[in-house]
């Protein structure tokens, strides 16, 4: 919490502070946390106090903004209650549309960071402290200079990673006006007002990342397993290669060990290559050709499925079926540009580079894969015109593509993410393409561990004979690891113990989400920042969840027993945020599941049925009056009789 003496108060302050990592902490100065100079008026979490009645703060100073946190009571309509709006009498059905509207409705922004989070890092001149706020992104788990959504605000910004002054003296540290800053990260506002409210996918970054360390540390020297030897280039790796790299669909990244180096993808290529052509021609006409069934066969077998096709795109046979309908009417090397350049926007423009050698070497000894081809073109599998010699050639290529385990978990969490890279923003897979490949890779991704895959992991994942394993959990993250010793199965030994420790720590198995299991009690679900919260940061996430509409968020409180009733330093709580903002469902939930008090005064005497009559919403204030609420003066009154 930030200390009393530098709290003043103001109607655009965060309602509850802003928590700070450890790791952080240190790095952020007290003197430069201060109080706010600016806002932009809207009613929301943060901005505890209302501005005056249909009139918004101007962008001033705040002892001019001070001048106008309130209006004279008789502004307010707080004497004759006898006129409402007809809505007032509204259908619970209504009701029910209304709530719903104010849940999908949008904010009417310019998209910059909110003036509450941006004043803890602006000093007593308002100047904000550059260095300090990539900290904190970078403490969250963002790479400022890796993520494509702040490309162009570090540009603008002239700064190095660190926050440091591009162009100058060494070490000078990068300060701008609060306006500058806000032109600067145009576009990017919500993402940072995201990230720095600790309110990503995985909240608590930091801890989750340690967790994670201790895997590694605790695998790092196991020696197990041994390299492929079958393609010349392979056997030649350093076998004690050991990487895991996490992105989340947030775009937060931890990588641990030899992140850095490229290696060839070998069959993690297989499900890329079946989303972009299930991207480019649809299911329909690529199921034509490829089946959806685990072989139960080795990945290399000569079969086909009771329909006469590749058994699915995860094995070798899938797979060249596969490169035989992607871009076929264009020449060799096109085919492979615009397959890689798809590879490339899926990993956020991040390393996607080629190994000849293992290209030429893997083609030296591709008898077998010779031989599925011509059984395949045999038994009419490939499009008509197909060139046999070119598909296995492309399909050999992809194979060599080399990627970093950094890379390949922005590839992996762009899948988990529905298609859409979390740094760039760009659909790079369609959602149907999406659904289909982690079906398959769930189902047969692992070779001839599979099903056992699926019953002890329960994730969508392949690998590769370089050691590499692609890891997708839907709608969280994407994860490599990477390590060329193999088990017996062509698996990565270490992937496979990484993957079975993950899940006995976090409930990320697809099944863990079932109630009442004994092992998903005892399991992280990293996810969730609830228990664990700081005050701050709880009333922080209360107060926004009552301005948002989130349900969910506030559900889960009452489970656990949160204090409804707190309040910031300006003696607000949350059913003045929700009143302020109309939400009647919200309102309705905090009166009579939460048991607020509806009558508790702010620092400026108003209750929340002061802020339902400023804002016009009678719906609201017809519900608190039926809950005994009452005008700031009135409580006032109440009081001043009873002494």
């Amino acid at each position: 919490m930030i200390n009393d003496q530098l709290r003043s108060p103001s109607p655009c302050r965060n309602s509850a502070g802003f928590h700070f990592g450890s790791q952080v902490a240190a790095s952020v100065s007290p003197q430069k946390i201060v109080p706010p100079i600016a806002g932009n008026g809207d009613c929301n979490w943060n901005h505890s106090l209302p501005p005056p009645l249909k009139e918004k703060p101007s962008n001033k100073k705040h002892d001019q903004l001070h001048e106008k946190e309130r209006v004279c009571d008789n502004d307010c309509p707080s004497q004759d209650f006898t006129v409402l709006h007809d809505s007032v009498a509204r259908t619970i059905e209504e009701e029910v549309i209304d709530g719903l509207h104010g849940l999908l409705k949008t904010k009417e922004d310019d998209d910059c960071i909110n003036s509450s989070l941006l004043n803890l890092f602006t000093d007593e001149e308002g100047q904000v402290a550059v260095h300090n706020l990539l900290a904190q992104l970078k403490h969250n788990g963002i790479r400022p200079f890796l993520d494509l959504r702040l490309e162009e605000m570090m540009n603008k910004l002239s700064v190095d990673s660190d926050g440091l002054c591009i162009n100058s003296e060494i070490g000078v540290k990068k300060f701008v006006s609060v306006n500058q800053f806000n032109e600067a990260s145009q576009g990017c506002g919500k993402f940072l007002n995201r990230v720095l409210s600790s309110n990503a996918v995985i909240p608590e970054f930091q801890a989750f990342c340690e967790e994670v360390r201790k895997i590694y540390e605790e695998l790092k020297d196991v020696q197990g397993g041994h390299r492929a030897t079958y393609i010349p280039q392979l056997s030649r790796v350093n076998p004690n290669f050991w990487a895991i790299s996490i992105c989340t669909v947030d775009g937060q990244r931890c990588s641990f060990g030899d992140t850095d180096i490229p290696f060839c993808i070998q069959s993690c290529s297989k499900p890329l290559n079946y989303a972009i052509a299930i991207k480019e021609h649809g299911p329909d006409v690529v199921h034509q050709h490829i089946g959806k069934e685990p072989s139960g066969m080795g990945f290399n077998q000569i079969s086909l499925d009771k329909n006469g096709l590749p058994h699915n795109p995860m094995i070798n046979a899938g797979a060249i079926s596969c490169c035989s309908v992607m871009r076929s009417s264009l020449s060799l090397a096109d085919r492979f540009d615009y397959v890689t350049n798809e590879y490339k926007k899926m990993a956020g423009d991040e390393f996607i580079g080629f190994s000849n050698a293992t290209f030429i070497s893997e083609k030296s000894v591709a008898d077998r894969n010779y031989a599925i081809g011509y059984y395949l073109k045999e038994h009419n599998v490939f499009p008509e015109g197909t060139n046999l010699r070119e598909t296995l050639d492309l399909y050999f290529q992809l194979c060599s593509v080399e990627a970093t385990a950094d890379s390949s978990a922005m590839i992996s969490a762009t899948l988990a993410n529905g298609g859409v890279c979390p740094t760039s923003g760009e659909a790079c897979i369609t959602p149907d393409a999406v659904r289909n490949t982690l079906s398959l890779m769930y189902s047969c991704g692992m070779y001839d561990y599979s099903g056992e895959w699926s019953f002890e992991v329960g994730l969508p994942a392949k690998s590769g004979v370089a050691g590499s394993v692609f890891i997708v959990i839907p709608g969280v993250m994407g994860i490599c690891v990477w390590s060329p010793r193999l088990d017996e199965l062509g698996n990565s030994h270490k992937g496979v113990l990484f993957a079975k420790k993950l899940v006995e720590k976090f409930s990320f198995h697809q099944f863990d989400t079932l109630q009442g299991g004994p092992s998903s009690a005892r399991k992280l679900d990293p996810t969730l920042r609830l228990t664990r919260d700081s005050p701050s940061v709880r009333i922080s996430n209360l107060f926004s969840a009552a301005s948002n509409h989130d349900m969910g968020l506030m559900s889960r409180y009452l489970e656990i027993g949160v204090d409804f009733n707190m309040r910031d330093y300006d003696n607000r709580t949350a059913l003045h945020l929700a009143a302020c903002n109309g939400h009647l469902v919200v309102v309705k939930f905090l009166v009579k599941e939460a048991k607020v008090d509806v009558n508790v005064l702010d620092r400026l005497q108003g209750t929340p049925l002061d802020d339902a009559i400023r804002y016009e919403h009678g719906d609201i204030q017809y519900f608190l009056l039926k809950k005994g609420g009452l005008t700031g003066e009135q409580v006032l009154q109440r009081v001043s009789q009873q002494v």
